[in-house]
């Protein structure tokens, strides 16, 4: 029998799937029980992050509509994940009809459901692709086919960069992108970081470390900032998720800090 979105190929059932995990804290219904296992542990350690996934994907919206808004029409989105309400596409396209998207991920479900969601959709598509090798993603048809590196692009890496350990050298990862990326191209970047909970954070990342097969690696605000050289950061900087060009005041929580998420857009020059 051909294989349907709900049952790609390959799929590792033994371990959670850092993708369907992020599914479910979204209110997906993406996911198997071994991550809605791990998920609801998480949560009892950590209530508040279904809270800061959710303003993960608002920064997402605000950023994309903030590229779009600045002549961008093309958006390659680098660990995309299980498709959601206020896909990349949908925000893009919705500002400027015609915009091209190219999604990249290496989860089966997260590819099954995508290319199912973008099959009637000539302007967008996905490609089964490790991030960690800019190569093979930028060589890859989808990207020929849909994308002109000739001409500015919105690289996007939204809640991905914590799952590179430092072994694999994220730094010079993104700086191969941005090498591939014309003038007038745009770095969208959020981060998980320490700062705001660091009495969770640790044991937040052992979870990961000891349940997926993506660990995760939460990095501070300096090394956050980092991964923008060679582009110019926009104001406000790299701030706490809420904090990067709130739609409006009540958007923003007293406290911030405590989405224990950094964000930032940056243009290269």
């Amino acid at each position: 029998m051909p294989q349907t979105p709900t049952e790609p190929e390959s799929i590792d059932l033994e371990k959670p799937n850092a993708a369907r995990v992020y599914d479910y804290y979204l209110g997906g219904n993406h996911n198997f029980a071994i991550d809605r296992q791990m998920a609801e542990e998480a949560i009892r350690m950590w209530p508040e992050l279904p809270l800061i996934m959710q303003a993960n994907r608002a920064f997402l919206r605000r950023a994309v509509q903030h590229c779009a808004d600045q002549g961008i029409r093309q958006f390659l989105d680098l660990g995309s994940g299980i498709p959601t309400v206020g896909n990349v596409h949908e925000v893009a396209q919705q500002a400027a009809p015609g915009s091209q998207v190219v999604y990249v991920d290496t989860d089966p479900v997260a590819v099954a459901y995508s290319k199912n969601l973008l099959r009637d959709n000539p302007n967008a598509s996905i490609i089964r692709a490790d991030l960690r090798d800019p190569g093979a993603v930028l060589d890859s048809p989808e990207v020929a086919e849909q994308l002109d590196l000739s001409r500015p692009v919105a690289l996007m890496m939204v809640a991905v960069l914590h799952f590179v350990g430092d072994e694999a050298r994220p730094y010079e990862i993104v700086a191969r992108y941005r090498d591939a990326l014309a003038p007038g191209s745009f770095l969208v970047l959020s981060h998980a970081a320490p700062e705001g909970r660091p009495d969770v954070a640790s044991s937040h990342e052992d979870l990961y470390r000891q349940r997926t097969a993506t660990p995760m690696t939460m990095r501070h605000k300096a090394d956050v900032k980092a991964f923008f050289a060679g582009f110019d950061l926009l104001e406000p900087g790299v701030v706490p998720l809420p904090l990067w060009r709130p739609a409006a005041e009540a958007d923003v929580d007293e406290h911030p800090e405590r989405f224990t998420g950094l964000a930032g857009v940056g243009r290269k020059p």
